[in-house]
């Protein structure tokens, strides 16, 4: 199981998933599906969000599965930023219009 922080128009989700990643083109298309189409995901420690979350975490991933892998642990903003240090964030995956970069920079255009 992967946890991260992922930034799309809406806002922030801490979300569980199966995946190996963030770069996983079957995540992105669960994302996809959800209206997710152009985001920045930071991965974050499975225990940390454990340790953070507490109960509703264990809530959360019992009910992942193969068939089910991805879970939103956190769709308040707010609370998330409370709940998770920046120094908890892994390195940044950019999705966008089908391409995906990592590293620490945008490229502007």
């Amino acid at each position: 199981m992967h946890g991260a922080i992922v930034f799309s128009g809406s806002g922030p989700l801490v979300i569980l998933t199966s995946h190996r990643g963030l770069d996983d083109p079957d995540l992105i298309s669960r994302l996809a599906s959800k209206g997710i189409t152009k985001f920045m995901g930071f991965p974050v420690d499975v225990e940390i969000l454990r340790a953070r979350y507490g109960n509703h975490f264990a809530v959360v991933q019992e009910s992942l599965s193969e068939s089910d892998d991805l879970r939103v642990l956190d769709f308040d903003g707010h609370h998330a930023f409370k709940l998770i240090s920046f120094e908890n964030f892994g390195s940044p995956v950019f999705y966008e219009d089908g391409r995906i970069s990592q590293g620490l920079s945008v490229a502007v255009h």
